[in-house]
């Protein structure tokens, strides 16, 4: 349905003073693809490009290099009113934050109203009840309609901003970090009704998170985000039952499952800069295995049981780290 092509976003950033500028490397080489109906996962630690890649996945944010592809078009060669009208209606958002993604002026029936009012999607009656259908959809009764945003507790926001997502029936919905500012309950609460929307409306759905343990169980597939590259991606099962890449067997052992016994990696070594990042593979600086080979160049990719990864030493069930 979608799909990025080696990806650039680079910004420019005033540091060291008045006259000069860096560029911060937020992607670099990003290549991804979701199907229709399929649940990607889009893991790493905060700074590695996750809503970046969100934000080009919207088409809120055009890419430095690179294609992005919709149903097979390219998205930013398309006349701007067209990509308004079929892209804009096609692909949903959920922000990280409920109490900031929504207008805390309006009431939540306006606030789910707006997208059926800027795409003039059916007369006022019809918009109306749109919008009791939609609270009905994400399990909050009829009369939260009339109230505030401020009104509403962290779970309930959330829900709305799920509804809001879902107004103009999209194809894809993107969740950037849909749960982190949420109680570890209520979390799972967001979390289910996910998973049902998915299953109830076949949706395709991109989430976004730094719990790669959460993810895993979410996720038909899984990518691995490091410094603003994809360091590993494939089938979600056989990455959690197997990584191949270090980092994201950092990732697995940083995170605590009820469910293995994971030994905890400690990383060591300086966190690397996005606007002056290492030449070679990025987490080289703190991997223990990385030689010198792994400073000449950005790893080709390799397929590793059934999924793919950058990396000079992949990781396989036999090894494990020091």
């Amino acid at each position: 349905m979608i799909r990025v092509d080696d990806v650039h976003v680079r910004h420019t950033a005033r540091s060291g003073g008045v006259f000069r500028r860096d560029k911060v490397y937020a992607l670099t080489g990003a290549t991804l693809e979701v199907g229709r109906g399929e649940v990607v996962g889009i893991v790493g630690e905060s700074g590695c490009g996750k809503s970046t890649l969100a934000r080009v996945l919207t088409g809120l944010q055009r890419p430095t290099a690179g294609t992005v592809t919709f149903r097979g078009e390219d998205l930013w060669a398309m006349p701007a009113g067209r990509r308004r009208a079929e892209f804009g209606s096609a692909v949903g958002v959920v922000f990280q934050d409920p109490s900031t993604a929504l207008n805390p002026r309006l009431p939540v029936g306006r606030v789910l109203r707006d997208p059926l009012d800027v795409h003039r999607r059916g007369t006022p009656r019809q918009r109306a009840g749109r919008v009791e259908e939609l609270l009905d959809l994400v399990g909050l009764p009829g009369h939260v309609a009339r109230a505030l945003p401020s009104q509403l507790s962290g779970g309930q926001r959330q829900r709305v901003a799920v509804a809001r997502a879902l107004a103009l029936e999209p194809e894809l919905v993107v969740a950037d970090e849909p749960t982190s500012a949420l109680d570890v309950s209520v979390r799972a609460q967001v979390l289910n009704l996910l998973v049902d929307l998915r299953a109830r409306l076949g949706l395709s759905l991109v989430f976004i998170s730094h719990d790669i343990q959460t993810v895993r169980y979410l996720a038909d597939r899984l990518a691995v985000l490091y410094l603003g590259r994809v360091v590993e991606e494939g089938p979600a099962d056989t990455i959690a039952a197997a990584p191949a890449h270090p980092y994201t067997r950092a990732l697995f052992s940083a995170t605590p499952s009820l469910l293995e016994d994971v030994e905890r990696i400690v990383l060591h070594g300086p966190v690397p800069s996005a606007t002056h990042p290492p030449s070679g593979c990025p987490f080289r600086t703190r991997c223990w295995k990385a030689t010198d080979e792994c400073a000449v160049a950005f790893p080709a990719p390799s397929t590793v049981d059934g999924h793919t990864v950058h990396c000079v030493h992949p990781e396989t069930p036999a090894r494990s780290p020091k």
